[in-house]
């Protein structure tokens, strides 16, 4: 599990001025569930290349990709 003060900066950066831990933790859990979902995608991606190494352009295509959906 990921510790929580990267995720209070992102919240501060998005202009949150106060979180709660509740909150934090949401925040985090989600943002893991899409970066586990995206690296499997990403990686899946490499493997029908017959690539065992994960490139960059696989992760781009994989989140480019979601963001059309």
């Amino acid at each position: 599990m990921l510790p929580l003060s990267p995720f209070e900066k992102i919240a501060k950066k998005a202009g949150v001025r106060r979180i709660s831990k509740q909150a934090l933790e949401e925040l985090r859990d989600a943002i893991e569930e899409y970066g586990l979902s995206t690296a499997d995608k990403a990686v899946k991606l490499s493997k029908h290349a017959g690539r065992r190494t994960v490139l960059v352009d696989d992760v781009t295509f994989v989140t480019k990709h979601e963001k059309n959906k």
